[in-house]
C-alpha cells in the first residue's frame, strides 16, 4: 500500500497535466486517492482530506456514471480548480511534515568559492 505522501504527490503530478481540470481530478482521485484513508495521514490535515473527498462523492449518478463522475459533472470550473487546489495545499502540508520528522536539514557548502564573487560582479555590471 502507498503511503499518503505517495499518493498526493501522484495525485499532484495528474493535476498538472494538460487536460482539461474535470478530467485531472477524476483521474487523481481514481489512480491516487480513492484507496486512502482518512487515519493515514496527520491529524491536522483530516478535516481537509475529508472535504475533498466529500466534495468528489456528493452528487447521485445518473445511469452509467459512478458518484466521482457525477460530483465533478456536477462542479464548475472554479469549484474543480478549488479542490484540485485543495489536494495540492494538502500534499504540500504532508510534504513539510514528512521532510521536518524524518531527515535533518542538509547544511549548505559552498564548493566554489570564487562563484559568488563572480556572479555578484556579473550582476553589478
Amino acid at each position: 500500500m502507498a503511503s499518503a505522501w505517495e499518493c498526493f504527490q501522484s495525485a499532484t503530478l495528474e493535476l498538472v497535466r494538460s487536460t482539461p481540470i474535470k478530467h485531472r481530478l477524476i483521474g487523481a482521485y481514481r489512480r491516487h486517492l480513492a484507496d486512502l484513508k482518512e487515519d493515514q495521514l496527520p491529524r491536522e490535515l483530516r478535516e481537509n482530506f475529508s472535504k475533498v473527498m466529500r466534495s468528489l462523492s456528493n452528487v447521485r449518478p445518473q445511469p452509467g456514471e459512478d458518484e466521482v463522475t457525477a460530483s465533478v459533472r456536477k462542479m464548475s470550473n472554479h469549484e474543480a480548480d478549488e479542490c484540485a487546489a485543495l489536494i495540492v495545499e494538502i500534499f504540500g502540508a504532508i510534504s513539510g511534515v514528512s521532510q521536518s520528522t524524518s531527515r535533518p536539514m542538509a547544511s549548505v557548502v559552498t564548493l566554489h568559492p570564487e562563484i559568488p564573487a563572480t556572479i555578484a560582479s556579473v550582476n553589478r555590471a
